[in-house]
């Protein structure tokens, strides 16, 4: 953990019971801020909330819900206001476009892009109103680049990555800062049963809430986990469609969510299609 201090933030985070989630909470926490978890499971949230330390607040959300995800601002703002929002919940659902139903797109929409816009259109106005706040906004690198068997993901990302930037310009001099982040492969769940593009490391979770929490500490608009993903990303468009394809089907990369491991997966997308 970094020593930069973060104390007497207040920072709620969606989606905290596990992954990505789960280790931003324990390093915000490890650097002095006070932390909310929010979840759809609330045991699951109970559960983190009490490995991560003492202070730490859990709370039930569903952020595809407004009413859901404003009860949950409600509590996590009563002990005072909120410094910082993290829109990190969200479902990957893979495989074949047409072999999904169309409430697994449904919901990855509702989850994935409605749960980003439900959070800052209900934590905005008290931050546009103090001069102060931060929304994080948690996407991918399949929200830069075309992933085949990630339809409805890459698009959803994509919203997101589209939503951050545009509130960053709209909401430019109100004192509120924006951040979009995008891991790539991240060591949880949502990769499970599947095998990781070539040359671009695999990141832990760790890596990604560390990377979070400096953006909170020093705010910037975009983080890419881990960085050189960042500079591939950039340069990709210049390669053209055809270059780009050729390139992305020699690290594999367009195999990815094609080509994997349902027995693997089973639980994980046994439990999305539940949530």
């Amino acid at each position: 953990m970094s020593t930069t201090s973060l104390r007497g933030r207040r920072i709620a985070i969606t989606g905290a019971a596990r992954g990505i989630g789960l280790a931003t909470a324990s390093e915000l926490h490890g650097r002095g801020a006070t932390v909310i978890i929010g979840d759809l499971d609330a045991e699951a949230a109970a559960a983190a909330a009490a490995s991560v330390g003492p202070g730490v607040e859990a709370y039930a959300v569903d952020v595809a819900d407004y009413a859901s995800f404003a009860a949950f601002l409600d509590n996590a703002t009563s002990a005072g206001p909120l410094d910082v929002l993290i829109n990190n919940a969200g479902i990957m659902p893979i495989g074949r476009f047409l072999d999904q139903s169309a409430q697994t797109h449904r919901r990855a929409v509702e989850i994935n892009v409605l749960g980003c816009i439900h959070g800052m259109h209900l934590a905005l106005p008290a931050m546009v109103a103090r001069g102060a706040g931060h929304v994080v906004n948690v996407a991918s690198t399949a929200g830069k680049t075309p992933v085949p068997g990630g339809i409805t993901y890459c698009g959803t990302k994509s919203a997101v990555v589209a939503l951050t930037e545009t509130a960053r310009v709209e909401h430019a001099g109100t004192g509120v800062q924006f951040t979009c982040v995008l891991p790539h492969f991240t060591n949880t769940e949502l990769i499970a049963g599947t095998t990781a593009t070539k040359l671009i490391p695999v990141v832990e979770p760790a890596d990604v809430a560390h990377a979070i929490a400096d953006a909170v500490a020093k705010p910037k608009a975009d983080v890419y986990v881990p960085k050189i993903v960042g500079t591939v990303l950039t340069t990709q468009p210049l390669l053209g469609r055809r270059l780009r394809d050729f390139v992305s089907r020699k690290l594999g990369a367009y195999n990815t969510f094609l080509d994997f491991d349902p027995a693997a997966r089973a639980a994980y997308t046994d439990r999305i299609s539940k949530s």
